[in-house]
């Protein structure tokens, strides 16, 4: 299943493909694939850095959406958003599963790690550490309820304050920073068994 570039459209028309989707139909999962396919593609492969393992990951992507789409709440997150932490996810999960293969990710990691350690010779120790933290965080992040982890996520990865959350969301704001803060103290929990 080759990406395709797909074309600018609005979250209305995702929702209404997700809607589709839940129903069982195969011609809304493959014009949500035309229209969403080429980024989330992108973001999948930021996350592993080779194409074919970003294939695979979005391959698995869509057939999750198959199964999962009627679990799927507007009201709770943008579709790009909730594509997009699916694709991350999976990403993840591909990334994992290369590794227990025994592949050498190292070269990879050292490439996106280097960027941000202050030296220009990465430290092995702080490599290994680095990765074997982010493994926890992606697990505890699956710990989580569906909507605290959606919240959590979107407050981090798109950094959005709390009020732009709850406007976004069409949630209270209140709402909104229980989840957050509930989320964080049940990854802080959980974390604390990582270190």
């Amino acid at each position: 299943m080759q990406p395709t570039g797909g074309d600018a459209c609005g979250d209305a028309t995702l929702v209404d493909l997700l809607d589709q989707v839940s129903t069982g139909s195969h011609q809304a999962l493959k014009r949500l694939y035309e229209l969403t396919s080429g980024r989330l593609y992108g973001l999948a492969l930021r996350v592993v850095r080779e194409p074919q393992w970003a294939e695979d990951a979005l391959q698995d992507t869509f057939l999750n959406i198959w199964r999962s789409a009627k679990d799927y709440r507007a009201s709770l997150s943008p579709p790009m958003a909730w594509l997009g932490l699916m694709v991350r996810s999976r990403a993840l999960d591909v990334l994992r599963r290369q590794n227990a293969e025994g592949l050498k990710l190292t070269q990879a990691l050292d490439e996106d790690l280097q960027d941000t350690l202050e030296s220009d010779m990465p430290d092995p120790m702080q490599l290994n550490l680095a990765s074997q933290q982010a493994q926890a965080l992606h697990v505890c992040l699956t710990r989580l309820e569906n909507k605290q982890r959606e919240v959590v996520s979107l407050a981090y990865l798109r950094d959005l304050s709390h009020a732009e959350l709850a406007v976004q969301l069409k949630l209270p704001l209140g709402t909104v920073k229980t989840w957050i803060r509930r989320g964080l103290d049940q990854l802080r929990v959980c974390m604390s068994q990582y270190a």
